[in-house]
């Protein structure tokens, strides 16, 4: 088989940050890497779980809500893809994620679709890891530029 295009990044040289992953037609992927790969800390499920939920509403909650395709963490737990369509540049990126972080980071409160009814691993959430992950990335976006979204060669 084909190797996927995500396989081809050297993740031995990719630091936290946010990256152009690819684009396919309008749909553009942003890889939002936590943590360094295999680096030894990985996000944690239950963290990374309640995360995903404030990071979905939060960006499906915002102008650019019908601009939003996806946002999902990677199975390898060292961050998320954010998938938006190309009518969103890559400075209304970075601004959004930074306001996706603050927000996370300061979030209280009952945490968005997490009853039996709405999720499918309700029990497993982690309101502290989540803000934890995001004041962590609140440092790492502020100075982020689009010219260092390129990943490492």
């Amino acid at each position: 088989m084909k190797r996927i295009e995500s396989f081809c990044v050297n993740h031995n040289k990719l630091k936290e940050g946010l990256y152009l992953s690819r684009i396919d037609g309008d749909a553009v992927t942003y890889d939002l890497r936590m943590v360094v790969p295999n680096g030894g800390v990985y996000l944690e499920n239950d963290g990374l779980h309640t995360f995903e939920h404030l990071f979905a509403t939060y960006v499906r909650n915002t102008d650019y809500s019908d601009r939003v395709i996806y946002v999902g963490p990677m199975g390898c737990r060292t961050g998320f893809y954010f998938v938006v369509r190309d009518s969103i540049s890559k400075e209304e990126v970075i601004a959004l994620l930074q306001e996706t972080m603050a927000f996370i980071a300061a979030y209280e409160g009952e945490i968005p679709g997490a009853s039996a009814i709405e999720c499918g691993n309700y029990r497993e959430h982690n309101l502290d890891k989540a803000k934890a992950y995001a004041r962590k990335m609140v440092e790492i976006l502020r100075d982020w530029t689009p010219d260092r979204m390129a990943y490492a060669q």
